[in-house]
């Protein structure tokens, strides 16, 4: 099983891109040969600040490399270290019917959210069919809402495949049913265009000041509360055991409890488990020669994957 994600550098990494997808990833370079590259070409779309591209960019290798990514199990690289899936494709877009991109949600989606529509907007699902299938991924593990992705790799490989000859690995989404929707301060999915995330590193203050502002409803003090519709015992879901879990939900049962001090035990709970990632990344700051190395290293692997499937694929159409 060769297993491949990525993730854009857009930002802030935040707690729901710890648990919808940091959290697996690293879970996984355990049960396969794993592939994990910062999108920084996919970025472009929306990130048009040079300095702010190469900071995100950090702060993702960072992020990872903390949280426990180990770069022996798991081939790390940036996306834009490894030309190889741009002339790729280029390459695969001979193949790629119009149809196909005009029916993908992604593009409409980021119109509607406001950014201007590009040819690399609009091409984005073929520059991703190139990171899958340049190292051969077998496996690409999504969310429901990004299984077309895969579903649009497939039908470019597969129509590859069937006018040149078997080149490329046919590669099967894995949805990640268990993975749940973190809710951000305001109850919305947690995200960034919507300003309500928690930061996975914040300074301190910061961060207790977002989780002092998570929305609750106006049930007084001494009055019984629902734990399974509050945003904040959903957050503390996340963190806390079956113990600690249960004693909070008996507090919102029997009244006397309030929301300040369920957002307080939020907060607690939220920096005892970041606190061993967040003294590493500080360590990890003081050596970003390792970090870049670790990157460099990755890409060197992933590019000689990519390089025998480019090399494959340039033969098959006749470029060699």
């Amino acid at each position: 099983m060769r297993v491949l994600s990525g993730i854009q550098p857009s930002g802030k990494l935040h707690i729901g891109n710890y648990f919808g997808m940091m959290k697996p990833a690293i879970e996984l370079q355990e049960q396969g040969e794993t592939y994990l590259f910062i999108a920084n070409y996919h970025a472009l779309t929306s990130v048009s600040d040079p300095d702010q591209l190469r900071r995100d960019t950090l702060d993702v290798a960072l992020d990872f490399l903390a949280c426990g990514l180990d770069s022996e199990k798991t081939v790390f690289y940036r996306q834009s270290d490894v030309p190889e899936v741009t002339e790729l494709s280029w390459l695969l877009s001979i193949v790629t019917p119009m149809g196909l991109l005009e029916r993908c949600h992604s593009y409409k989606d980021k119109i509607a959210k406001g950014i201007a529509p590009s040819h690399a907007l609009f091409s984005y699902p073929v520059l991703m069919a190139a990171d899958i299938l340049a190292v051969q991924s077998t496996v690409v593990p999504v969310g429901k809402d990004q299984k077309q992705h895969v579903e649009v790799t497939r039908d470019i490989a597969i129509k590859f495949n069937n006018q040149y000859g078997e080149v490329f690995t046919i590669p099967e989404p894995s949805i990640r049913e268990e993975v749940a929707v973190v809710p951000g301060i305001d109850g919305q999915k947690m995200s960034k265009s919507y300003d309500n995330h928690i930061e996975l590193f914040g300074a301190r203050k910061a961060t207790k000041k977002r989780v002092m502002r998570v929305v609750t409803d106006s049930t007084p003090l001494e009055d019984p509360k629902n734990p399974e519709s509050c945003n904040v015992f959903a957050l503390y879901k996340l963190f806390a055991s079956e113990a600690e879990l249960q004693e909070m939900a008996n507090k919102y049962r029997g009244g006397g409890y309030g929301y300040g001090d369920a957002k307080k035990a939020l907060h607690d709970a939220i920096t005892s488990y970041f606190e061993p990632f967040r003294a590493k990344r500080e360590a990890l700051e003081q050596d970003l020669d390792y970090v870049e190395s670790v990157l460099v290293r990755g890409a060197e692997k992933a590019r000689a994957t990519a390089h025998k499937t480019l090399t494959a694929a340039r033969q098959a159409m006749g470029l060699e």
